[in-house]
């Protein structure tokens, strides 16, 4: 993890600053490793290189039958900084989460960047037999 990272990650732990501020600060450094904003691909002959970009944000996108609407826009960064946060996590606070079954432990091993590369491949279109649609893609 780069000084930049371990910095914000350092204050938001000693409480200098909140989530939302460190995730904003993530997104800042992201946006600046990323530069260019896309990585080169060849298209799907081979040949001529296409641009594809790299997703900012995880969105979730439902649509039911009797009129509910859900739009939801994660920030890529803030899906890093909470597969890093858990490593941060006090053992107490582990422990009571652990509790209500959520298991938190393989979060520390997983690799931020593997996790956006996987995610930029995923979509998931749900059309159910009632009417109601789940849209699940990043952007």
């Amino acid at each position: 993890m780069n000084e930049a990272r371990m910095k914000i990650l350092e204050m938001l732990s000693k409480g200098k600053i909140t989530v939302e501020e460190a995730s904003a600060l993530l997104e800042k450094v992201i946006v600046r490793e990323q530069a260019p904003e896309a990585e080169p691909v060849s298209d799907e002959n081979g040949s001529a290189p296409v641009r594809k970009s790299v997703p900012k944000y995880l969105r979730v996108v439902v649509d039911s039958s009797d009129g509910d609407k859900v739009n939801v826009r994660v920030p890529m960064s803030l899906i890093r900084t909470g597969l890093k946060l858990s490593s941060l996590m006090p053992a107490d606070a582990a422990e009571a989460v652990s509790e209500r079954g959520i298991d938190l432990s393989a979060l520390k091993d997983l690799d931020g960047e593997e996790l956006v590369e996987a995610l930029r491949e995923l979509t998931v279109d749900v059309d159910s037999a009632d009417g109601d649609k789940v849209r699940i893609f990043t952007e």
